[in-house]
């Protein structure tokens, strides 16, 4: 697949195929692919919480804010739920900043994904003192995000902003992505 089109299938996905099965190996590959890219003043803050497990998963799921836009829908049903979750760390020994390390690291990693038939959805609306507890992380790493992953099962849809940004499903489930135009986007 060639870059383009690896970029255009990386979408927000929120609903999986449940049986589809991810393996510790799988989410050790894409934390492979996010050691080897840039770091703020080279310091590599991040840590990664690997969970494929059914019993973390769920408990993962329960921290989770899921498509704040979609406000009928409280998050996929059971047999929709990602496969495996990488939890997103800063190491407050290493550096209090964590700049775009983040960034770079989830987006790599979910280009990774794709490349390999998955997909997946970054979190930031997190209970992140119930996730402390629920996996009991140390005081030393900041939970800063969650990526969401697995087998996608729902059709996601790219067109031209109308009139409104927001995401939103069809009467067939089809999840729509406004994107403004790329002449408003390059202003010179």
């Amino acid at each position: 697949m060639d870059f383009n089109e690896l970029v255009k299938q990386n979408r927000s996905y929120r609903k999986f195929d449940n049986n589809y099965r991810l393996s510790r190996e799988i989410l050790t590959e894409l934390v492979k692919l996010a050691r080897q890219t840039a770091s703020a003043a080279n310091r590599q803050p991040l840590k990664y919480f690997l969970s494929c497990d059914k019993d973390t998963n769920d408990k993962i799921f329960t921290t989770l804010n899921w498509a704040g836009y979609l406000e009928d829908w409280e998050g996929p049903d059971i047999e929709e739920r990602p496969s495996g979750y990488i939890v997103i760390l800063g190491d407050k020994e290493i550096s209090e900043e964590y700049f775009c390390d983040p960034g770079i690291a989830m987006q790599t990693m979910l280009l990774g994904a794709v490349n390999k038939g998955l997909g997946g959805c970054i979190f930031a609306s997190i209970d992140r003192e119930e996730l402390r507890k629920t996996l009991n992380l140390k005081e030393k790493f900041k939970i800063l995000y969650v990526l969401a992953l697995g087998k996608p099962t729902e059709e996601v849809k790219l067109e031209e902003i109308e009139n409104n940004y927001k995401y939103w499903r069809d009467e067939q489930e089809v999840h729509h992505v406004p994107k403004r135009p790329l002449e408003e986007l390059i202003i010179n």
